[in-house]
């Protein structure tokens, strides 16, 4: 049983004087973790990952799942020190560059050309502009789905939009070709934004096709956002497993076993507006000084043979029916299946916390996820990877029946009341701190 928190929550509070947040990303965030047992980490190999107290845990999620060979795999590790050993940044475009574009447009048919980038956010905005410019329409559609950009088109939809004009952005439900038509009718649409397919939700038969017919009848364009499909559901994205092709697509996550690479794919016509073989206007499609840094097209390189070569997906998706057997079995046998459930595509479990009442909860969440720390489980979700062995899923569901256990106490008595230790967790995407405001102990401003 895992008790000893006490230098993560040093190093946590010495984050929050000097990181908004406390944290680069707001899914890090200690508010979406049980009070006082949020773990910094300090390494990680495979699917274990070791915290400032040398706590060890089995980690889920997998860096935002951009993680799904495993925490230094050293096929990715080996390349990127061969890499880096010759330099890491040029003033003209590297041999690797051209390696790595051929290899990716290999791997994803629909697309005629490609350009890196380092974030998801970085293609996504970069696609939507590209449609702007072919167009010459502003308005996006965006699936209601949970996130696709930092970039003011997005975030100014979101709870959490501060500073930020309201967005020319209107959202549809997945699933409903009668809303997307509606939407595509009712202004004048530069492009849809989506998800093909997410953890929860397929598409339903003719679906993607429909939305493919749509966007060519209204004359917008249609954008994958292929972050978390792709390399999860298929190297070559959901677009591959479905057999719709986008006009543009956007890429990253896994791409590099949790190094930094991004990439726009698209038609060529498209892509040719941002290059130097068009005569119409040239479209600011995407320049950044550190998108074709060699380390981690290196890594791109070694996941690609890797996927290529193995089965990582097939071992993520092994790992997930195990997982989500056993889950199921514990909360049967403890009555409580109605209440804590497992749910997703096998390689993108996620668990639900639902209340006495049948209704989300988060309280309830966080004292499933404080019980799994205790027993040396991490994550805000059973997302796997191709390193979660036997041994590990073995580990998590006995972690899952102890939780699952004191989950019913909770259910029988009709609140976490003196089983939860401090405030649950909160949405990481919302209007104010509350209620995980926490007191600003340091200076408020350098001395002059």
């Amino acid at each position: 049983m895992i008790t000893d928190f006490t230098r993560d929550n040093a190093a946590q509070a010495r984050l929050h004087d000097l990181v908004p947040g406390g944290a680069h990303t707001y899914a890090r965030g200690a508010d979406q973790y049980p009070e006082n047992m949020a773990p910094v980490l300090v390494r990680g190999h495979g699917c274990r990952v070791t915290d400032c107290d040398g706590n060890e845990f089995v980690e889920y999620g997998m860096g935002l799942r951009s993680v799904t060979l495993g925490h230094g795999y050293r096929p990715v590790v080996d390349a990127v020190t061969a890499a880096i050993a010759d330099g890491v940044n040029f003033s003209r475009p590297t041999l690797l560059e051209l390696t790595a574009a051929e290899t990716f447009l290999n791997l994803v048919p629909g697309a005629d050309m490609v350009k890196f980038a380092k974030n998801g956010s970085d293609t996504t905005t970069a696609a939507v502009r590209l449609a702007r410019a072919v167009t010459g329409r502003t308005a996006i559609a965006v699936c209601d789905q949970p996130f696709f950009s930092v970039d003011d088109w997005f975030i100014g939809t979101t709870a959490m939009s501060a500073g930020i004009p309201s967005p020319p952005t209107v959202r549809f439900a997945y699933g409903d070709l009668t809303a997307l038509d509606a939407v595509l009718t009712g202004h004048d649409i530069a492009c849809v934004v989506m998800e093909a397919a997410t953890a929860l939700h397929e598409p339903p038969p003719g679906y993607l096709a429909g939305v493919r017919a749509l966007c060519d009848r209204h004359g917008a364009l249609l954008i994958f956002d292929e972050m978390i499909t792709g390399y999860r559901w298929s190297a070559g994205g959901a677009q591959q497993i479905y057999d719709i092709t986008p006009d543009l697509s956007c890429w990253g996550k896994a791409m590099g076993n949790g190094f930094p690479v991004s990439a726009l794919a698209g038609r060529r016509d498209y892509m040719e507006l941002g290059g130097l073989r068009t005569d119409a206007e040239r479209v600011f499609l995407l320049s950044t000084t550190h998108g074709p840094e060699t380390g981690s097209l290196a890594a791109f390189l070694a996941v690609a043979h890797a996927y290529t070569t193995t089965d990582p997906i097939g071992r993520m998706e092994a790992a997930g029916r195990c997982l989500r057997t056993g889950f199921e079995q514990i909360t049967g046998e403890l009555g409580i299946g109605d209440h804590l459930r497992i749910a997703g595509r096998p390689s993108c479990l996620i668990f639900q916390t639902l209340d006495p009442h049948g209704h989300p909860s988060q309280p309830y969440r966080t004292l499933f996820l404080q019980e799994m720390l205790r027993r040396g489980v991490l994550g805000q979700s059973f997302v796997t990877s191709a390193a979660h062995t036997d041994t590990d899923i073995d580990h998590t569901l006995e972690a899952c029946r102890a939780a699952a256990a004191i989950y019913a106490r909770a259910l029988d008595q009709g609140s976490v009341d003196g089983l939860l230790n401090g405030r649950p967790v909160a949405p990481a995407l919302r209007a104010l701190a509350a209620p995980r405001r926490l007191e600003n102990r340091a200076p408020a401003t350098r001395p002059a």
